[in-house]
Formats: structure tokens, sequence, C-alpha cells
């Protein structure tokens, strides 16, 4: 089958048009047109005056065909022969004519089948146009006034019962129908062009005084005349309100997608809701959230942000707000509800508000519905006498709700449809999981930070004897949790205690451990144990945690850690590690070295014999300890970080403050998105002055108990401490006595004057000293339990030669 096209001159064929036979009374041809012959092949010669039942391919047919055509049936398919004998499809149309002499005739028209489809594709073409299409069709002439519309158009109702023929849409027109000078020119483009327009969306209010506005889609088609000039306009149009609507509101869902969530932050998230919605598809927006949600920051302890899904009493405060109505001034004067005020009228009973939160549904109110609102402000907070169309969305995140949003129209027309309140539904429940996922940010960096503070010292300890400064780097920003960790641990003897250390892996688990061995190296620091024996009894610590870990062990693997002791007497530095990096020393004239210390292996690994070595140092000097994140990266191996960090060192003024000392290392030396956990501890050197302290020997003779407190005696005279004199002479006078009875020589009493009166008295046994209450007919016995009466604190150190039993006390001020 061909397809519908037209002729020459773009115009159907004619039915009929084809063939035409003229047929007398007896059947016979009286007249045989061109188009006959054409269709057949006969010359008129060959059939006037002949029987038309011979042009047949079945003459048997003829009667049949006869008695139809006088039933009234003169319409219809025929197969006729060709001159060669071929059939040949043909529908014929037979018209009864009367001559003048009274005789009846038949004028019989025909079309090939093939031609006569075309004509009825193209009527049916036409009836589709014109009668059965749901578009709207104009006709305009080339002075822009109407022609024709189509039925489709003439039952929309705009143009009914009236005569528009002659005159142009701006004489027809309803006022504010559209934008007549757009249209206008529109037209007048086409005619100049010749170029046709298609599909431009065209805004309109069909009904006069509807706020609803509507959306067609215009196409301008020119018509021409066989010459191809112009003569007239076509007008299609149809309603795309609701396709427009959609991909508005598919737009702004994706608006909403790209733009809310950007950030963690609560308060920027509500207002990027508000944002979003104004003005694309409100002209106003607030957004409460529950004040519980709100307050869930750093300062609290981590809860959920409301107990129960559905809170009975909520708060709620204003988070953020766009757009300006006279809703913006509440009814009666109250106040403006600004940006973190709580919203009062919208938890006071009756309050729209308080049955979103609690059935979880969405309120929408238009017109009639808001007028209450003028006098009752329960019924719409916010909405004021220009809002005609508000609508209230809750807010929940699995089921928990955690505020709400207010939309309002005011100066757009359109009132929100069924389709708005699902699309706000739609951003909202975005919102509230962004919310509900800023919400839980925060709980879990509020509890990994309320962890650290417990795990990590938030200020370190200032003993005269060093002046340190720290720094400390997650690997992870988020938590604030790894495995890295230092500290300063006051010593007996005015000394003091430097450790950093570094457990393998990060966050909590790594976390844990680490709170867990600084929390040991504490205990074993009030021991006074040597750094080596430190770092042994540590070791059995670190595998009693890996034992316990069980399956959980390859988590946590090991850890390193250094431990140094400084003396500010003797000006001397023990020093261990255990798989750690080595400390640096910077002089007090700007030299820099590492200390040449044996590595040992790290923690962990159970049945090692650690090493230690004394170094001394002078007032001023650097001790810096570190991690191994500070120095190791994936683009830097350990030694080229070591050889930075001694240039480092080296151009960092020798009086640089210890805290200066850390930024620096960290500002050069940390690689940028560094992967592991870093740790810094500077600390500066200074040892006590020749005169505040003093050493005596004491022979193993009972007067010298007597000796012991007439030195003690006249040298705290020196000092200035005479009042303190009496305490001190007793307490020297219990550990001599002491260490006569029970130790053994060397005997020595060492007087140490820092921010408190240190006493040591030393022997050469290790016998542990036991204070025991004495009973009321024991002669002895009373000694140390007088001490710990006098003294703020007391205890016993060991060394290799003995033990030392030393008490402290407080200074005036």
């Amino acid at each position: 089958m061909r397809d519908i096209t037209f002729d020459g001159r773009g115009e159907l064929p004619e039915p009929g048009g084809e063939a035409e036979v003229l047929l007398d009374a007896q059947g016979r041809v009286a007249a045989w047109g061109p188009g006959a012959e054409a269709l057949l092949g006969h010359p008129a010669r060959e059939v006037l005056g002949r029987p038309a039942a011979g042009l047949l391919h079945d003459p048997a047919e003829a009667g049949r065909v006869v008695r139809r055509w006088e039933d009234g049936v003169r319409q219809g398919p025929l197969v006729l022969r060709r001159r060669g004998g071929e059939p040949v499809e043909v529908q014929v149309w037979v018209r009864s004519l009367t001559a003048a002499d009274g005789e009846q005739r038949w004028l019989v028209q025909a079309a090939g089948a093939e031609a006569y489809r075309t004509y009825e594709f193209g009527r049916a073409l036409l009836q589709g146009l014109f009668t059965d299409i749901p578009f709207h069709i104009d006709l305009f002439d080339t002075r822009q006034r109407f022609i024709a519309q189509n039925l489709a158009q003439r039952r929309a109702g705009v143009f009914r019962d009236a005569e528009y023929s002659g005159h142009t849409m701006r004489e027809m027109a309803p006022p504010g129908l559209l934008d007549i000078d757009a249209l206008e020119e529109r037209q007048r483009r086409v005619l100049e062009t010749g170029k046709a327009l298609l599909d431009t969306e065209v805004v309109g209010h069909p009904v006069p005084g509807s706020p609803q506005d509507y959306v067609w889609s215009e196409s301008i088609l020119p018509l021409r005349d066989p010459a191809g000039t112009v003569i007239a306009l076509a007008h299609v149009v149809s309603d795309v309100t609701h396709r427009v609507r959609s991909r508005e509101r598919l737009v702004l869902a994706n608006e909403a997608g790209t733009r809310i969530g950007t950030t963690l932050d609560l308060w920027q998230t509500a207002r990027e809701l508000a944002e979003v919605a104004v003005p694309w598809f409100a002209d106003a927006c607030h957004v409460d959230l529950l004040d519980s949600v709100l307050s869930d920051r750093d300062d609290t302890d981590g809860r959920e942000p409301a107990d129960d899904a559905r809170p009975r009493h909520p708060l709620l405060r204003r988070a953020a707000s766009d757009g300006v109505t006279a809703g913006d001034t509440p009814p009666g004067g109250a106040r403006t509800v600004r940006v973190g005020d709580l919203d009062t009228a919208a938890t006071v009973p009756g309050s729209p508000f308080l049955a979103a939160l609690a059935k979880g549904e969405s309120v929408l109110l238009t017109d009639e519905q808001l007028r209450p609102a003028a006098t009752d402000p329960r019924r719409a907070p916010g909405a004021g006498p220009d809002v005609h169309s508000w609508l209230l969305v809750p807010m929940l995140a699995r089921g928990v709700a955690l505020g709400t949003a207010v939309f309002m129209r005011s100066r757009s027309p359109r009132r929100f449809e069924p389709e708005d309140v699902l699309l706000a539904e739609q951003i909202v429940t975005r919102t509230a999981v962004c919310v509900d996922n800023a919400s839980r940010y925060h709980r879990e960096r509020t509890t990994a930070r309320t962890l650290r503070r417990s795990l990590l010292p938030q200020h370190l300890p200032s003993p005269s004897a060093v002046r340190t400064a720290s720094r400390y780097l997650p690997a992870s920003e988020h938590t604030g949790l790894g495995g890295d960790w230092f500290d300063v641990i006051p010593l007996s003897g005015a000394r003091v205690a430097l450790v950093v250390g570094d457990v393998v892996g990060h966050g909590l688990q790594s976390a844990v451990t680490m709170g867990r061995l600084r929390g040991a190296v504490r205990t074993l620091a009030d021991l006074d144990l040597s750094p080596a024996e430190l770092l042994a009894h540590l070791d059995d610590q670190m595998n009693r945690f890996l034992d316990e870990r069980g399956d959980e062990v390859s988590l946590v693997t090991g850890a390193t850690c250094l431990y140094a002791v400084y003396d500010p007497v003797s000006r001397l530095c023990q020093l261990a590690r255990a798989g750690h990096p080595p400390p640096a020393v910077v002089t007090a004239d700007g030299a820099v070295d590492f200390v040449d210390l044996p590595g040992g292996p790290p923690l962990g690994l159970g049945g090692v014999v650690f090493e230690e070595r004394e170094i001394a140092l002078a007032d001023g000097d650097l001790l810096v300890l570190y991690t191994d994140g500070l120095l190791e990266s994936r683009a830097q191996d350990f030694v080229t970080g070591l050889r930075r960090m001694r240039a480092t060192l080296s151009r960092t003024p020798a009086s640089a403050a210890p805290q200066e000392v850390c930024d620096t290392l960290v500002t050069e030396l940390l690689p940028p998105g560094h992967q592991d956990d870093v740790a810094v501890l500077v600390a500066r050197m200074r040892g006590l002055a020749p005169d505040a302290h003093v050493t005596w020997e004491i022979e193993a003779q009972e007067q010298m108990v007597r000796r012991a407190r007439e030195l003690t005696a006249r040298q705290l005279a020196r000092w200035g401490l005479a009042e303190e004199s009496f305490t001190t002479e007793l307490i020297v006078s219990e550990l001599v006595t002491n260490a006569l009875r029970y130790g053994g020589a060397p005997i020595t009493v060492r007087l140490i004057r820092d921010r408190s009166l240190i006493c040591e008295v030393s022997d050469g046994s290790s016998t542990s000293p036991h204070v025991r209450r004495a009973r009321d007919t024991d002669e002895g016995g009373r000694g140390l339990y007088l001490i710990t009466q006098l003294a703020q604190n007391w205890g016993t150190r060991y060394n290799a030669r003995g033990k030392t039993i030393w008490a402290e006390q407080s200074l005036p001020g």
C-alpha cells in the first residue's frame, strides 16, 4: 500500500474522478470517458453500445449488481476486467439520471482501490484534525483574523456561541486569557519568514478571574497556495499544564537532591530546604526543628534527639526562614518568630503542628479553610490575610519526629495541588534524612570527643623540671579517635616521666587499647620503675590485653612506646623504647641529634628484655618525642622523614617555645591527607639550682638520728623555712630511724626544695616498708604511720643499691 500523499497540486484525488461511464436503461455503454480508457485499456469504439456486464471480471455478477443499485446500494467495490483479461479492483459510485426524453440513465464513477484508499486515509486525516483530535486548531488569514476552528476548540468554550469569524484574537479573547501582544508578534514572524514556530509554551487563564493558570503548547504553521505563498496560519494548541508542572516538580526534586544536605550542620541543612523551596515552590517557607534535635551538640551527652518517636510536649525552634509574606507578622501584634527562637504558637494545644507530628501526616489549608486563622492563630500559625495556600509537612526519619516545614503561597496565584503535597513530602523527607544524619554525626562526634578527652590529657602537668607542649592529630577528623598517646607524669624527687606511644590501627578499638596502656603506664610509673623495667611490665600487660581480645586480636596487633625519666638534680635522663622511633635532642646552641637508643621490639611479643640508656641534658635542651605518623607516609619512607625532621629542627630558633616547635614540626613534616595518627611531645629541660638541694651521708649509728635533725634544721634556716623545721625534723628523724633499724649502710639523707619540700632517706636494703597501726603497749611501729599524717605524700622507690623512702611536704604559697 502506498503512503498517503498529495498530488502535484497539493490536493487529494476526488472520488470517482479516475474513471466515468454513462449507461443506458438496458445497461449498455452510452458514454466512455478517458479515465475509463486509462483504467481498463478499452478505447471508446470497442465498448460504446455494448453491455456493461462485459466489463465485469465475472459477467454472471451483473444481475446481482443491478439489483443492488435498484435497492439503493450504489457504492461499493467491484472487480472489473482489463482489456488483456487482468482483474482490477475498483470502488464505484452510481448516480441515477433521467434524460430529457424520460429515459433512465446511470452515471458510474470508479476509482482504483489504491486511489480510493488514499482518498479514505486523507479524509480520515482531515476528520481527525478537525473533528476528533483533542488539540485546539484555529485558522487565521494573513490579517490575523479568524477563519475557522475545529470542533475541539469550539467545545473548549472560550468562543462558544460567539461569532468569531473575521475577528482577531485581540477582539475576541477574554481579558487575561493570554499575552495578545506576544501572540500577534509570533504570528507576524511566521507570516514574514514562512517558518513554523513549534511547541511554544504559553501561560494563560482560560477562565476569567480564576487563580489557576494553564500552560499551552502552541505551534503556528504557515498554509500555502499552489504557488507557495502563505495565505493563512494554522494554530495547533494543546494543554500541557500537567506536563509542565511535572517537569517543574522534577527539576525542583533534582535541585533539592543536589542542594540539601551538603554539610553535616543542622542549621545549614534547614536553610538549604528553605532556599530550595523559595521562590520556585512557595512564596515563604519556615523550618522548625525539635529543640532536642538542635540541642544535641558537642555540649550534650550523646543522647538520642527524642526519647519518643512522637513527643507529647515538643518544643519547636525556628531553624530557617525564607520568603516574605504578611504572615510574618502574627495576628494580634505578636512578635515575629526569628531564627533561633522557640515557635511557641506552633505547639499550643490545638495547633496543627501537634497533630501533624502525632499522626505523621501533612496538613493542607486553602482559601476558606484559612479564614479562621485570622482570628485564631492556632489554626495556621504564621498565615496572614494574604496567604491563600498553607502546607504543613512533618519531618520524620526512621519513624522519629525531627521537626516541621511550612510552605505558604500568597503572591503566586496557584494553590497547592495534591502533586505539590507529594513533592513537598519528598523534599522534606530528604531533608529529614540529612538532619538525622547530621544529628547522628554530632552525637557520634560528641561521644568520640568525650572518650578522647577521657583518654588523653587535656592539660599537661607543669613540673618545674620541664616545660612541655604537645600536638595530637587523629587520622579520622570525624571521630577524633586514634591509637597514639602522650603523657607527662610527675615522679618523686622532682623528677618527671615523658611518654609517647602508638597502638597499631585507628578508631575506637585502638583508642580503647591506648587508654588502657596509658592507665597501665601511669600505674607502673607510681612504682618508680626504671624505663626498661616499666616497658617489660607494659609488654606483659599488652599480652594480657591481646589475650582478652580473642578472635579480635587481628584488629589490634601491638603497640610501640618510648618512656623517659628526667632527674633535674643530676640533669640525667634515662630512656628506653619498645619499637618506637628514637627521640630527638636539640641543644641550646641549636645542634640536633637523635638519641642512639636500642630500638627493641614492639609491645605484645612477650619474653623481651628492653635496654635503656642514660644521657645528660643541659638547661634549655629540647627533647622531642613523636610517633611515626609524623614522618612516614605513602610518598615518604621513615629515613627520609628523619632527615627532614633534622633539617626542620635545625632551622628552628633555639629560643623557640615548645609549642612553637610542635606547630612547626606538624606544619612542615605532616604529609597532606595523612592517614595515620600523629602525636608530638616537646620538653625543654631545666635542672634544679645547686643550692636547691643538699645530700648528707649518715653513719649507721643511733646517735646519727640527732645529727640528721640538726643538719635539717640548719638547712631549712638557710632556705628561710624555719617554720617548717619541726615537722621536717620529725619526718627526717623517723625515716633515718627506720633505715637504721630495718635497712643497712650506706644511708643518705637528701633535702630538695622545689615547689614542695622533699625529704629522701636511702639505705642499702630492698626490704619493703609497711605502715601499721601500733598497739598502745607497743614501744615502736609508729614511724611510717606518723609520716602519713605529717606529709602530703610519701612513697618508696628501688634501685640497684637498695631503696629510697621519700616524703613530700607542701610549702606556704
